[in-house]
């Protein structure tokens, strides 16, 4: 008797408690990377809206039976532009999914989850908390933390090298 039609494969079916298909680590990593290369297709070069101009996917998350994806996004911009680009993402969901299933080999295709990835604003948070402490400390202690500065370099090197950076991206900016 096929497996199919086993009593037990009967009753489940019908109850919607199907076994789901759980896939080695190996196999969903691969299904990952071409997730993320097929959205970040989809989102630059196929959707025709304004709003995707600066999204980047940072991660995705297949889950262990292949039912949904969870793809981390984050957005250049303001709040404003973040709550934009999740809309556009929103709507955008099942032409993105119809397009991944073109080119996933697999019986199911991944229902997409979108979610905002904060961690380059909790970065950017922490890296000016530590740089706050480090200048309160040296102003208590001119002395202090000496050792983090490169060797041969002076304040004034840094400060210089710190404006002809700021002037490279006010450039930058200009064109």
């Amino acid at each position: 008797m096929p497996p199919s039609w086993h009593p037990k494969h009967l009753f489940n079916g019908l109850l919607g408690l199907e076994e789901p298909t759980v896939v080695n680590d190996r196999t969903r990593a691969r299904l990952e990377a071409r997730i993320k290369e097929r959205v970040a297709h989809c989102i630059e070069f196929e959707l025709n809206d304004p709003r995707a101009a600066f999204i980047t996917l940072t991660t995705v998350e297949l889950a262990r039976d292949i039912s949904t994806v969870k793809v981390l996004y984050s957005v250049l911009g303001g709040d404003a532009d973040r709550s934009k680009a999740a809309h556009m993402l929103a709507s955008a969901t099942g032409f993105v999914q119809r397009q991944l299933g073109r080119v996933l080999r697999t019986r199911r295709i991944p229902r997409i989850q979108w979610f905002y990835d904060d961690s380059i604003e909790k970065i950017d948070r922490m890296e000016r908390v530590i740089r706050g402490a480090l200048e309160s400390d040296q102003e208590v202690n001119p002395e202090a933390h000496s050792d983090l500065r490169p060797k041969g370099t002076s304040e004034d090197d840094l400060d210089l090298a710190e404006t002809e950076y700021e002037e490279f991206l006010s450039e930058q900016d200009e064109d």
